[in-house]
C-alpha cells in the first residue's frame, strides 16, 4: 500500500532545498529516508531534490509501506525474556547477564534480537542485523532496554537517545571506598590506540561524556562500595572507562577491572571464591525512563538486580 502527500511551497520555505523543505513538512522521516522515495511535479518535469523551492512549488511524495519484520537467521528462544513492557511500538527488557545484542563474528547464535524476534517483530530500520535496536549493552552487562517495534517508534527514539533526551541509571560494585558522597565526571573518550577492545579516556578528539555518581553503600573491610551511576551521555563503556580513571573500577570487569590489584586484599572466604569464580562486571541497568515515542506518555521502568549482584551484596552485608 503506498502513502501519497502532496505539498506546495509557502512563502516561509522559499529557496530552501526540496529535500529540505520536504522534511520539514514530513518530521517523522530522515532526509536520507526522504530522498527514496517517489517524487514529482503536477506537470511531470524531472526534479532534483538539490534544488531550490520556488513559491507555490507542489511535489506529491509516494510513500511506500516499508516491511517492518525482518528475514533474520537462526531465530531461537535460548532463554526466557523478561519483559517490562509491550504495545504495538515498543518492547521492554530486563536484559540478562552474558547475552550478546546481535549476532557478530563469533556470536552467531543466541543473542538478544534473535530472541526477541522468536517473541515478537521488530522495525527494520535498524537493519538487517540490528532490527529495532536504538541503544545496547554490553554482553556482561544486565538491565532495562528498549527496543522498537514500529517504524514510527525507531525514529522517535532514536531522536530521544542522539538528544539524551531520557533518563538512565545504572548501579555498579566498585573497588574503593570514597570519601564523598557525590561526584561528576567529565572527560572525552576515545577508542583506545593500545588495545582496539578497550575505550580511554583522551584530552584531545574523542566525544564528551559525562556521568554523575552517588554512593549507596559502602564496604569498608573489603573495600567494596556501591554506586548508582547516572549517564548524561551515552558512550562506548562510559560507566567502566569513567570510575577506572578516576580509582574506583566495576568488580569483575575483565578489561577495566584491574582484579590482579585488588583481589588480593580481601580476607573473607566467600567473598574471595565469588570473585575468582565470577564473569562479567557487576554493573545493571537498573533505571529507565522516557517519553513514548507515539503516545508521549512518560515512561519508568526499573529492572530488578540480577541473582549475581543480589548474592554479591549478601556476602558483603554479612561481611
Amino acid at each position: 500500500m503506498t502513502d501519497t502527500r502532496t505539498f506546495s511551497v509557502n512563502e516561509e520555505n522559499v529557496g530552501v532545498r526540496i529535500d529540505k523543505f520536504l522534511s520539514i513538512c514530513m518530521p517523522e522521516f530522515s532526509r536520507s529516508e526522504i530522498q527514496k522515495f517517489n517524487i514529482t511535479r503536477p506537470d511531470g518535469k524531472a526534479l532534483k531534490l538539490s534544488e531550490k523551492t520556488k513559491l507555490n512549488d507542489e511535489f506529491t511524495v509516494e510513500i511506500a509501506e516499508k516491511q517492518t519484520d525482518v528475514a533474520y537467521d537462526n531465530i531461537s528462544s535460548d532463554f526466557d525474556l523478561e519483559i517490562l513492557y509491550e504495545d504495538d511500538d515498543i518492547i521492554v527488557i530486563n536484559k540478562p547477564r552474558g547475552v550478546v545484542m546481535y549476532p557478530s563474528a563469533g556470536n552467531k547464535t543466541g543473542t538478544l534480537v534473535q530472541n526477541l524476534l522468536a517473541y515478537t517483530h521488530l522495525s527494520a530500520l535498524g537493519g538487517q542485523t540490528r532490527p529495532g535496536v536504538v541503544h545496547r549493552l554490553d554482553k556482561d552487562t544486565s538491565g532495562a532496554m528498549v527496543f522498537a517495534k514500529s517504524d514510527a517508534a525507531y525514529r522517535g527514539l532514536v531522536k530521544i537517545f542522539s538528544t539524551h533526551d531520557l533518563t538512565r541509571k545504572y548501579v555498579a560494585f566498585v573497588w574503593g571506598v570514597p570519601t564523598w558522597g557525590g561526584a561528576e565526571i567529565t572527560g572525552n573518550i576515545a577508542r583506545s590506540s593500545r588495545n582496539r577492545q578497550k575505550m580511554s579516556l583522551v584530552k584531545t578528539g574523542g566525544k564528551p561524556a559525562h556521568t554523575i555518581v552517588n554512593v549507596m553503600d559502602a564496604w569498608t573491610r573489603p573495600g567494596i562500595s556501591m554506586f548508582r551511576c547516572t549517564l548524561m551521555t551515552g558512550r562506548t563503556h562510559q560507566i567502566r572507562v569513567h570510575l577506572s580513571s578516576h580509582g574506583f573500577p566495576v568488580l569483575c570487569d575483565p578489561l577495566y577491572g584491574r582484579e590482579k590489584g585488588h583481589i588480593g586484599s580481601v580476607k573473607d572466604p566467600e567473598l574471595l571464591e565469588f570473585l575468582k569464580n565470577h564473569n562479567g562486571q557487576m554493573l545493571h541497568a537498573e533505571i529507565l525512563e522516557f517519553v513514548h515515542p507515539i503516545t508521549g506518555e512518560k515512561m519508568h521502568f526499573k529492572a530488578h538486580m540480577p541473582d549475581d549482584m543480589i548474592e554479591l551484596k549478601d556476602i558483603l552485608d554479612n561481611q
